[in-house]
């Protein structure tokens, strides 16, 4: 009983500390009221802080044909079917956790 009793003022104790440390760094500070007409000045003025940049060139789209598309998807989903019917027939760990050897990876 007594270990149940000194557990609990325990836990008072530092619930207290959490909401006195809680109050204070919710309470507005009588430094941040002097510093406040200072801050809308500065809000006031716009601010361009990456406008004197110049922007990067935005890189021209490649163009590439449907059809080479559409060959490297086919040739990804033989080389997925091929691993999957290799696995099916002898199937172990080794095959299971092995990198495959299509250029697109899942």
């Amino acid at each position: 009983m007594d270990m149940f009793i000194m557990g609990l003022c325990f836990t008072f104790f530092c619930l207290a500390i959490t909401a006195a440390a809680f109050a204070a760094a919710t309470r507005p500070r009588a430094s941040q009221a002097a510093a406040q007409p200072e801050l809308r000045a500065i809000e006031a003025t716009p601010t361009r802080f990456f406008a004197d940049r110049a922007k990067p060139p935005l890189p021209t789209p490649i163009a590439v044909p449907i059809e080479v598309l559409l060959q490297q998807i086919e040739n990804h989903v033989r080389l997925e079917q091929a691993a999957a019917e290799s696995f099916v027939a002898y199937p172990s760990h080794a095959l299971l956790h092995s990198k495959t050897t299509s250029p697109f990876v899942n």
